[in-house]
């Protein structure tokens, strides 16, 4: 296969595409620690809050709140707010 074929992983293409648009593109970075600190939030955020689409809406590793119908709903904040997490808190 040649190389730089745009579709010879979409998935990861798509990945990436998600990780610019909504974390990278709207920070500024002091260092590469400042850098691999926003990545690893954003794993986080990714892989445990975040619904996807290819997934029929469902979270990739879902945490014991998903699905309480009872409880306060508290927020959990990424990033500095940029990216927020809502789910009910057990009761």
């Amino acid at each position: 296969m040649p190389p730089r074929s745009p579709n010879l992983n979409a998935f990861i293409e798509r990945f990436f595409r998600s990780l610019k648009s909504e974390c990278l593109d709207r920070m500024i970075f002091f260092g590469e620690n400042s850098l691999r600190n926003a990545v690893k939030e954003y794993l986080i955020h990714y892989h445990k809050e975040r619904n996807h689409q290819g997934f029929d809406h469902q979270i990739i590793e879902p945490g014991e709140e998903v699905g309480q119908s009872d409880g306060e709903i508290e927020c959990r904040e990424r990033l500095g707010g940029m990216m927020n997490y809502f789910y009910r808190k057990a009761a």
